[in-house]
């Protein structure tokens, strides 16, 4: 019978929440990056000119269909020998989820423009606005509205994948959590201790994004998937 002792976890609280800021760290970073380039991809991939379209659904499929690690290595061990530069975890993390969350969010700023009605654009450019104009001013604000709860969760899937930067030694609540285990001896509490809080970080961001779906439901807006 396993004697429970989480005497050792809380004497090492302050490691395991300099982790978890290192994962939240790494999170933002990637969806500040993610969503413009992901804006920019998918308008990309509407436009009607080839040389614009076909790249940006190469970079979408390849990082959609890739998996995270591969990618993570790629950035981490390939990416320096090309670019002769030395790449910190941190930076090859960044680098790594930016992208792949804007694949992803490519798709769903896809979607979401294409749902909106195309009475919007032809009302706007009666008005006399250009097509970007109609862009910025009509179709994208109505557009995010939809895409909102498709961006959290995919936040939320993002912080689960993030996992992954503990491999090329980066300092994230796992990595962390794997060297209070070895220095205390005690991996069976640590890791129930983290998974715990991962347990109640992303419920608490998937109370966020239900409410949130709930709302736009409730003022008659679509969701984009």
């Amino acid at each position: 019978m396993h004697a429970w002792n989480f005497a050792p976890v809380w004497a090492n609280a302050d490691l395991l929440a300099l982790g978890l800021l290192h994962t939240l760290e790494v999170t933002a970073a990637a969806l500040a990056c993610g969503v413009p380039l992901g804006l920019g991809l998918a308008l990309m991939r509407l436009s009607p000119r080839r040389a614009l379209r076909w790249p940006a659904g190469a970079v979408i499929e390849v990082f959609r269909t890739t998996p995270p690690l591969v990618q993570l290595f790629w950035f981490f061990f390939a990416l320096p020998i090309l670019i002769r530069v030395e790449m910190t975890p941190y930076v090859a993390a960044v680098l790594t989820f930016s992208i792949q969350s804007a694949a992803f969010f490519a798709e769903v700023f896809r979607g979401g423009i294409v749902s909106v009605e195309r009475s919007q654009w032809e009302a706007g450019r009666a008005l006399g606005m250009t097509p970007r104009q109609v862009m910025r001013r009509v179709v994208l604000p109505q557009a995010v509205k939809r895409m909102v709860p498709a961006f959290l969760e995919r936040a939320i899937e993002l912080m689960k994948t993030t996992t992954l930067v503990a491999i090329v030694s980066y300092a994230d609540l796992l990595f962390m959590t794997n060297e209070v285990a070895q220095k205390t001896f005690r991996p069976l509490e640590v890791f129930t201790t983290t998974a715990l809080i991962y347990f109640a970080v992303i419920t608490t961001a998937s109370a966020v994004v239900h409410q949130v779906e709930r709302r736009l439901a409730a003022s008659g807006e679509g969701l984009a998937r």
